[in-house]
This record gives C-alpha cells, sequence and structure tokens, in this order.
C-alpha cells in the first residue's frame, strides 16, 4: 500500500503545507506593509510639525537675542564716535526689524 518513500513525502508535504502559507501570507502583505512605511515617510505627523515650528522659532528668537546684543555693543560704539559702527548698528537694527516681521 504505501511504501516507505510515499510516507516521508506524505510527512513532508503535511509539515511544509504551514510553512508554504506563511510564506504565501508574507508575499501577499509585503506591498501593503512597504506602500505603508511609504507614506509614513512622505507624511508628517501634527505633532512633528509642531516639533518642526518649534525649532524655527527657537532658532529664530537665539538670531533675534544675539543680533539685539550685537546692535546694544554697536549702538554703544557709535556713541562714543566710530563711525563704522554707526552704519553696522544701522543696517543690525534693520536685520532685527526684518526677523521680527517674518514672525507671522
Amino acid at each position: 500500500m504505501f511504501t516507505n518513500r510515499s510516507l516521508i513525502a506524505l510527512a513532508c508535504l503535511t509539515g511544509l503545507s504551514g510553512c508554504i502559507a506563511k510564506t504565501a501570507v508574507g508575499v501577499v502583505t509585503a506591498p501593503v506593509r512597504v506602500a505603508g512605511a511609504g507614506v509614513d515617510a512622505v507624511t508628517t505627523s501634527q505633532s512633528e510639525s509642531d516639533e518642526r515650528r518649534g525649532r524655527e522659532a527657537r532658532k529664530r528668537d537665539e538670531k533675534l537675542g544675539k543680533l539685539q546684543r550685537d546692535y546694544e555693543r554697536t549702538t554703544a560704539r557709535c556713541q562714543r564716535g566710530e563711525e563704522n559702527a554707526c552704519e553696522d548698528a544701522r543696517n543690525q537694527y534693520a536685520e532685527i526689524q526684518n526677523l521680527r516681521l517674518s514672525r507671522y
């Protein structure tokens, strides 16, 4: 009826059926997982947008603070009579105003 080879082949087929089913499911769902990962990589969440805006605002505030300190030092030099410092102070003041307006 069944030979040893037949029994071994039957045992292998039943043992592999679960493995084949898992592989088939993996092959079928792979494109969906890849597409989902691609969409996640391209889109930004609301919290990511908020974090980015927060970083940009902090950088702008840091730059504004540095410009303000430089402007105060340059203005003091201008008041002591340094002509070049007066022009530098005017340029720094204009940059401060531009940075403040770019906030909104």
